[in-house]
């Protein structure tokens, strides 16, 4: 080896590592938008979904109702909390049906389909009894408990074709009979007949669509022929057209839809136009929680109907957003489920109910907006009305028991663990004594077997 001027050896240089190119970097909205598509494809985002928008909805609409309200008790000379107090309560009795409903196995949900029907039908019947119903806005559709709790059975019939369509359409699948346009429409369609003539004998046409809303649906997942589907469509809108062609009222919310003024066409769109007033003096954010101006008398039922209207008067444009993006959450999270099943009832069950609620909340909010004739249903989850909220909350937490009964979704939940009252590394008391017993054992034994003493 040839040596140095110093004589020592040469100093041999490490050899350059290749040189790698390194990674572009991921452009911070590609980041969010990777780091959003994997947590919405987790297994519990529909559980959460639901359960939090539901939450959020019914929370955020406690507060409107409160809001909303105040006026329209205290000309009734009532304490101002007094509708609020009643909305709390059938909350909290939702709430309850919410939770069991959460925790019953489907089998159960099934054997309760026919039940729920039958005492429908039967509380539906005994609306249009002499002295039993009761007629309230024109509508003979309610029945008096005593004092000034009143039920309205229609809301039920929204949850029974649900449940017993559900049941009907899957039995019908596993027995391979949904081929044949007669099992496909009996008895699905002449019991929903049925449920929307009883309907119509108190003049509630608003449910009447939304329980028509709710069979199409049944009809759409169970994969109805165009033809079929066209048919039904057909007769639905004919009875429709006839229906609204008698009724002066009627004809009359038609002539109010876009209306600007008051009166429109000889109608009167009072209620209308004081809702675009509503909205439009909101602004962005509101003129704050409480100071709705409308509520004053100058807009009818606006804390029912009307309530969205004066949830954009008080929180603006952020506010209305806010709403329309938890009704879409949630109707993502019911098309998700009923999508992602392998049981067929799960399946139409779910859709139904996702159709219920988005096809209610297109409707009234369509209303509010001046875009549909003011059908005079409730803002799902949100408006005030017991008997609304209660039918309502027990389908939101039959979403919660299909969500988390999904295998993959079941498997995140065995694995999640508390974080809160988590046991330490070395356990009790006993059972650090138990494990140090147990290892002197074991000492004890080794020293026998290799002959200490």
């Amino acid at each position: 080896m040839p040596s140095s001027r110093t004589g020592k050896p040469p100093v041999q240089r490490a050899s350059r590592r290749p040189v790698v190119p390194r990674p572009g970097r991921e452009n911070p909205v590609q980041r969010f938008v990777t780091r959003a598509r994997r947590a919405w494809d987790r297994p519990l985002t529909a559980y959460y979904l639901i359960v939090g928008g539901s939450m959020l909805i019914t929370v955020l609409g406690l507060v409107m109702v409160y809001s909303a309200s105040q006026v329209t008790a205290l000309q009734m000379s009532l304490p101002g909390s007094y509708f609020f107090r009643k909305q709390l309560l059938a909350a909290v009795i939702g709430g309850i049906l919410l939770f069991a409903a959460s925790r019953m196995p489907v089998k159960l949900h099934r054997a309760l389909a026919y039940p729920i029907l039958a005492g429908a039908v039967f509380m539906m019947a005994l609306v249009q009894v002499p002295g039993i119903g009761m007629s309230v806005n024109g509508n003979q559709n309610w029945i008096s408990l005593g004092g000034s709790f009143q039920i309205q059975p229609s809301e039920f019939g929204k949850l029974a074709l649900v449940l017993w369509g559900a049941d009907l359409i899957a039995r019908k699948q596993e027995r391979k009979l949904l081929t044949q346009w007669k099992h496909m429409l009996v008895p699905l369609v002449p019991a929903a007949f049925l449920l929307l003539g009883l309907i119509m004998l108190g003049g509630d046409m608003g449910t009447a669509i939304i329980l028509t809303a709710i069979l199409f649906g049944l009809l759409w997942l169970a994969g109805a022929p165009t033809r079929l589907f066209a048919g039904v469509l057909s007769v639905a809108v004919v009875i429709g057209v006839i229906l609204i062609e008698t009724s002066p009222n009627r004809m009359a919310r038609l002539a109010c839809i876009g209306a600007t003024e008051p009166r429109a066409q000889g109608a009167d769109c009072w209620q209308a136009v004081h809702g675009i007033y509503a909205l439009a003096s909101g602004g962005l954010f509101g003129s704050g929680l409480g100071a709705s101006v409308e509520k004053w008398g100058q807009l009818p039922e606006a804390h029912t109907d009307f309530i969205f209207a004066v949830t954009g008067e008080e929180l603006g444009l952020a506010g209305t957003l806010s709403v329309l993006a938890l009704f879409a959450a949630l109707g993502y999270a019911g098309i998700r489920v009923a999508g992602r099943t392998k049981d067929p009832f799960v399946r139409y069950a779910a859709g139904g109910v996702t159709t219920w609620i988005i096809a209610q909340a297109v409707i009234n909010i369509g209303a509010v907006l001046g875009l549909l004739p003011i059908a005079g249903v409730p803002l799902p989850l949100f408006s005030y009305g017991g008997s609304a909220l209660l039918p309502t909350m027990f389908a939101i937490g039959l979403l919660i028991a299909f969500a988390r009964d999904d295998p993959a979704a079941r498997t995140a939940l065995a694995l999640r663990q508390p974080r809160f009252g988590r046991k330490r590394a070395g356990g009790s008391g006993a059972d650090r004594g138990s494990r140090r017993w147990n290892t002197m054992r074991r000492r004890a034994s080794a020293a026998r077997s290799s002959g200490e003493r």
